[in-house]
């Protein structure tokens, strides 16, 4: 005997019913899963086309302070008496090509210097996924004018004709420099507005102004630099930059005009940055640049347009 109400036994369903409700149940799931299936496609396609050149894993601080990247990196040697236009010198470069082709960016050392004095550039930009030419200038009294213009044959000689031109991506291309090859470098972005990043590194140059810029640019002085004097050459050089260009100044502390001549964690940290942002497209590395450095043991001062545009 059962005293309990109706409502309290269960309620059988129908075989057929249910059939008919795990099936409209099956096919609606089914129908979700596809859509998630080809939403998950477009945005994943979406992602792969706005980043087409991004290269390495995801950057750490400490990816980028280290003194070598993910990359292994090879070298050949480039001979003067090879070339026209500039002095030869050395092009560092990952070894391997499973990831295809890398931006590429050529180096100019400063007055009276070798490419020696900016050699560890290579090695240590070269391992985060670019090919790097530190070259020798034509002679070492030639001029920023000049330095500029011996930047921009490296680099048409590395796409044209170089060993491993064919690991390079012609339309991601970037410069370098220390003292007058910074202002080189200054020289180099006035005159061929298609690279994608110019980095002055203690920049030296008669010309102040720099109005006719758009390429990104990183310049980088020393608080105690003598020979170009920050207030001289690297603010007003920043300074002149157009607002609408994507800009920034990073000032090193306790630092003198030949810092950039040896392994610098500052310089290299925020120059892979910039490559990286702006030869890559690698909006991963913008956490690095926006919001600006702060003031620090190492940085004295950094100005710049955050977020950047391009």
């Amino acid at each position: 005997m059962n005293d309990a109400p109706e409502t309290s036994r269960p309620t059988r369903t129908p075989h057929h019913h249910r059939r008919r409700r795990f099936g409209r149940l099956g096919s609606g799931l089914a129908t979700a899963a596809a859509l998630v299936g080809l939403l998950t496609s477009l945005t994943g396609g979406a992602q792969a086309a706005d980043n087409p050149y991004e290269r390495g894993p995801a950057p750490t601080t400490a990816s980028i302070e280290a003194a070598r990247g993910p990359y292994a990196v090879s070298q050949t040697s480039v001979s003067r008496l090879a070339v026209s236009g500039f002095g030869g010198g050395t092009v560092y470069y990952p070894t391997s090509t499973a990831d295809g082709t890398f931006g590429a960016v050529a180096v100019s050392p400063g007055f009276t210097a070798y490419q020696s004095s900016i050699a560890w550039l290579g090695p240590r930009l070269a391992s985060q996924g670019f090919v790097v030419f530190t070259i020798d200038t034509l002679t070492t009294s030639d001029q920023p004018d000049s330095r500029g213009t011996q930047l921009l044959a490296a680099l048409d000689y590395l796409v044209e004709r170089s060993s491993v031109r064919s690991r390079i991506d012609a339309g991601r291309l970037g410069v370098m420099g220390h003292s007058m090859g910074g202002g080189g470098t200054l020289e180099a972005a006035k005159s061929r507005p298609s690279l994608q990043a110019a980095i002055p590194l203690t920049g030296w140059n008669l010309d102040k102004t720099w109005p006719e810029i758009t390429t990104p640019t990183l310049v980088i002085g020393a608080d105690g630099d003598t020979i170009a004097p920050v207030a001289t050459h690297s603010e007003p050089f920043y300074a002149s930059l157009p607002s609408s260009t994507d800009r920034a100044y990073v000032e090193l502390r306790g630092a003198t005009h030949f810092t950039p001549n040896s392994s610098n964690t500052t310089i290299a940290k925020y120059s892979i940055s910039w490559l990286k942002r702006f030869i890559d497209n690698d909006t991963r590395y913008e956490q690095f640049l926006c919001p600006l450095p702060a003031v620090s043991l190492t940085i004295a001062e950094s100005r710049g347009n955050c977020p950047h545009t391009s």
